[in-house]
């Protein structure tokens, strides 16, 4: 492998807690510990297909950004270099060729991809025509195989919590079924430890199938038993 002398970063898709704490690392430790310049990458891929959308980092630029939300660099859900829409274009065009120059020009010797599927499905394909990388995944949903924990989802189930700790004076006062829906497309942790921690009295989550007739009956038997109220947290898958 050649030897490696500057990389950029960049983060793509939606924003996320700790993303800015991911950015910090990358940078410090390329400059303390490997003494390799740094490159940010503005708004995901679109900074590679527009060059002059970069910008150098060095332990000076992320000072001061570890409790700030969202992304110094930008990101963007769209920006596909493999299928990309050009102004005055009706059908998506390859640029990647335009990509492989920049990081040319750039004189970038790898690439460190902070993302979810998308991007780093992206990633992938600069992956597989020659571009050294490393891909970050960022899930608040915590659904990384051999993973404890994810950046982001602590955050999450805190944010989560807070709401359910609030909807439950509401929920008491005037006698209601309140509904929280939570993230979670194909993974439930949010709404299990979100749920578990605010007291929630019905989790539904993806992994577990369930029958609206049995969510009803557990309602009416604590309505029975005088409890007016219930909390139901559901993962929105």
């Amino acid at each position: 492998m050649a030897p490696i002398h500057r990389i950029g970063v960049l983060t793509g898709g939606g924003d996320a807690p700790g993303l800015n704490a991911v950015v910090r690392a990358v940078v410090k430790s390329a400059h303390t510990l490997y003494g390799w310049e740094v490159y940010g990458i503005e708004d995901g891929f679109d900074g590679l297909i527009h060059a002059e959308r970069t910008q150098p980092m060095t332990p000076a630029h992320v000072r001061g950004i570890l409790p700030r939300g969202g992304t110094i660099l930008g990101t963007t859900n769209r920006g596909n270099p493999f299928s990309y829409r050009l102004e005055g274009h009706l059908e998506p065009t390859d640029v990647s060729g335009r990509c492989m120059e920049n990081l040319t020009q750039l004189q970038l010797d790898g690439l460190v991809v902070i993302g979810g599927d998308g991007t780093l499905a992206i990633a992938r394909e600069f992956s597989r025509i020659g571009v050294p990388l490393v891909g970050i995944p960022k899930t608040i949903d915590n659904d990384l195989s051999g993973t404890d924990v994810t950046f982001g989802f602590d955050t999450a189930v805190n944010t989560a919590t807070e709401a359910i700790d609030r909807l439950h004076t509401t929920g008491e006062s005037h006698h209601r079924v309140m509904i929280l829906e939570v993230m979670g497309r194909s993974a439930g942790w949010i709404a299990i430890q979100s749920g578990i921690a605010g007291g929630a009295d019905i989790i539904l989550i993806p992994e577990i199938p369930f029958k609206i007739g049995r969510v009803l009956e557990a309602i009416a038997t604590r309505d029975a038993f005088g409890s007016t109220f219930t909390i139901v947290v559901v993962g929105e898958g």
